[in-house]
């Protein structure tokens, strides 16, 4: 009996080691997939360095507790999965997010980003945003358009004073 309860005991402590540490958390429910999507999504998770797994609802709620995500909870009801990201915030989002779009069955419970508990709705919006790379090549569009522009303004002024000079 002891030995039990010293296996759920390490099971706990893995476990709020993985919420402690995780950048992201993500938590689905994956009823009504098949074996074969399952396998899937654990591929692609796992190409992205995310990490999938599936624990006791009880474990995970004392986690929780113990790293002071108490909000999730409530959504740690019926069969549970688990993607936890330690570097990218992004990509357990996005990855779930686009392959619950092709599998109606996978829903986005909730998750933690950046320590925060997030809702269904906040994953989703998350999921949505561009990569990294993407917003980057946003902000230097941004910051080059001025400097651009200058560029075209004096170019049309040396070429009117171009033409008025010939």
């Amino acid at each position: 009996m002891s030995q039990a309860i010293e296996i759920k005991k390490g099971q706990v402590q893995e476990i709020a080691e993985k919420f402690k540490s995780a950048a992201s958390v993500v938590v689905v429910d994956y009823r009504g997939l098949t074996v074969a999507q399952v396998t899937e999504l654990r591929k692609q998770l796992r190409e992205a360095g995310v990490e999938y797994k599936v624990y006791k609802n009880s474990l995970t709620r004392r986690a929780a507790e113990q790293e002071g995500f108490e909000g999730i909870n409530e959504f740690l009801t019926g069969p549970n999965a688990i993607a936890f990201s330690n570097e990218d915030v992004v990509a357990p989002a996005k990855i779930i997010n686009d392959f619950a779009k092709a599998n109606e069955q996978l829903e986005i419970k909730a998750g933690i980003i950046e320590g925060n508990v997030s809702s269904a709705e906040d994953i989703k919006a998350l999921a949505e945003l561009p990569s990294r790379e993407g917003l980057l090549s946003m902000l230097l569009s941004v910051l080059q358009a001025p400097v651009r522009n200058f560029a075209l303004a004096t170019k049309a002024v040396a070429e009117q004073k171009e033409e008025q000079g010939a």
